[in-house]
């Protein structure tokens, strides 16, 4: 299997965009995620970091997107996605720390399959759909379900900075045309909390990326959060989270607590 990524050599002390064959276990350097034309000499995987490899101009969240999480907060099931945004500031990669703010209450974890856009589109039917899709790849969707609850509308619970860990890379869409079988867990401190398919979205990915491709422009690296299963539960400092795409890898993150001045790292580091 071929993913792609940016990477961090500790040694060398720098980064690049890379093709991971995982087979051979090394990492090429290539130009960009969205042209992955070799531009050197592989190096060993071990040797590596993954860092986080995609800056997108919006996140967009699709919310109620399985029965199952729509029962456990007795809603009613959508007639169409429910759409929101997550600020830019909110995306960290593999190993960063989530930093839970002061004085909002509960913050949920949320593991979700994201989808990250190829190439501008707007107005794309269905069926043309994955032909703009880059990859697949691990995301959690932190949220401050107090402020959830009590605004109504999403943005300020789902904006704060670091709440949408993304990674540890992407898995290209058109090697793994199969996408429904995405398989997604969660594990919170290493406990399984969270478990389906992609099959079981009330909306598909196809039909997603046109629902929202219908509403606003769409841009190369823009990240689409699929919907979170049943599962979602509090998170509390010195956490670990770990959302795993079976397909793909694991993203590990683990809480920090604002009060102690606890700063995102400049680089990921590999899970001991």
């Amino acid at each position: 299997m071929h993913f792609l990524g940016r990477f961090f050599h500790p040694r060398k002390k720098i980064e690049f965009f890379g093709l991971y064959d995982q087979d051979d276990n090394l990492v090429y350097p290539i130009e960009s995620i969205f042209y992955p034309n070799k531009t050197g000499n592989p190096y060993n995987f071990n040797h590596l970091h993954p860092v986080l490899c995609v800056e997108p101009t919006k996140i967009i969240g699709i919310g109620k997107n399985y029965k199952s999480h729509v029962k456990e907060f007795n809603a009613e099931i959508p007639s169409e996605p429910v759409i929101f945004l997550k600020a830019s500031n909110t995306i960290i990669g593999p190993e960063e720390k989530i930093i839970l703010p002061n004085d909002v209450g509960q913050i949920d974890y949320e593991g979700e399959i994201a989808v990250v856009i190829k190439k501008e589109v707007e107005k794309i039917s269905e069926e043309k759909a994955l032909d703009y899709v880059l990859g697949y790849t691990c995301a959690n969707d932190i949220t401050a379900r107090d402020l959830q609850k009590k605004d109504g509308q999403w943005t300020r619970s789902k904006s704060f900075r670091t709440f949408c860990p993304v990674g540890p890379w992407i898995l290209p869409a058109d090697i793994y045309p199969k996408y429904q079988n995405l398989t997604l867990k969660t594990y919170v401190n290493d406990k399984p909390v969270q478990s389906t398919k992609a099959s079981s979205m009330i909306f598909s990915i196809p039909y997603i990326v046109s629902f929202v491709s219908r509403i606003m422009t769409l841009y190369p690296g823009d990240i689409i959060l699929t919907g979170t299963p049943s599962g979602v539960g509090p998170l509390k400092s010195n956490y670990k989270i770990a959302v795993e795409i079976e397909e793909i890898g694991t993203l590990i993150n683990r809480t920090g607590s604002e009060t102690k001045g606890i700063k995102t790292q400049t680089f990921a580091t590999k899970d001991a």
